[in-house]
């Protein structure tokens, strides 16, 4: 059975995916900022190499809620984090993830590109990343380009439920990405964890489309250009929450905060910490 019809749409759904939504359930006051997830996009992108343990630990030590991986896999079956479908921007190797063995691209220098103090930053395994950072920061895992990687939710869904992170009342993992249907696959995998869809495109916002998310999605998550107030109702009133990217600038964090979203994911982490 589908989670939605389990647990209904609207603020019991917000609060059983997300605890943490008790402490914004409120209409903050006059002054105040409403509390939003701040989401470190690929790790602290701005400051250290995306998808590395360098970026990641260094979101953990500007204290973000959330970091942002993106998984595909290796030629020999392997999950690792990587951005693009090719290692030719992130690393000093060439040639597309899925056609390099695991031990190919484990000897890339994924670090260099973004400073010589990053040199030698090696392409994370999934499975170390969900080790080494559960109980210390919520995980947004974004299956990439999954339409490439045929079984890829279900290899996901397995090493979730090999370290018990399939439930959310144990830790913070979401589970997002541009394919609809990877998505709907995995709502049935593992119907108990937070799904996110992921959307550029303003055909994506209207109602019926909205409606039709709804049904299997916890988050919907925009592109900030096609962000409105109107927009984050409608999404709050299906019983989702929103979280929008990527913020590269503080007048883009300062916009998104006025919307009312729910999460902010940027490159900069200090830009959504509001302590600063």
């Amino acid at each position: 059975m589908n989670k939605k019809l389990i647990v209904g749409a609207g603020l019991a759904l917000t609060l059983l995916v997300n605890p943490f939504s008790q402490a914004f359930a409120a209409e903050p006051t006059v002054g105040e900022r409403k509390q939003v997830d701040n989401v470190a996009h690929r790790g602290a992108t701005a400051y250290a190499p995306e998808n590395t343990i360098a970026g990641f630990d260094l979101a953990v030590d500007m204290k973000a809620d959330y970091i942002e991986i993106d998984v595909q896999r290796s030629k020999d079956g392997k999950l690792v984090l990587i951005h693009d479908t090719t290692v030719d921007r992130t690393t000093d190797g060439t040639g597309r993830v899925g056609d390099l063995t695991f031990e190919q691209l484990r000897s890339l220098d994924a670090g260099s590109w973004k400073g010589e103090q990053f040199a030698g930053e090696q392409i994370p395994t999934f499975e170390e990343i969900l080790d080494r950072y559960r109980g210390k920061i919520g995980i947004l895992i974004e299956l990439k380009a999954p339409e490439l990687y045929p079984g890829i939710e279900e290899q996901v869904a397995e090493a979730l439920k090999e370290r018990n992170l399939d439930k959310p009342q144990n830790e913070k993992i979401i589970i997002q990405s541009f394919n609809f249907e990877s998505m709907k696959k995995m709502n049935e995998l593992l119907p108990k964890t937070p799904i996110g869809v992921l959307t550029s495109n303003r055909a994506h916002t209207t109602s019926e489309a909205l409606q039709e998310f709804a049904t299997y999605a916890d988050w919907f998550n925009p592109s900030y250009g096609i962000v409105t107030e109107e927009l984050v109702d409608e999404v709050h009133s299906l019983g989702m929450q929103i979280g929008s990217w990527t913020v590269r600038s503080q007048a883009a964090a300062d916009f998104l905060f006025d919307m009312g979203v729910d999460a902010i994911i940027s490159d900069y982490p200090d830009y959504v910490d509001p302590r600063n």
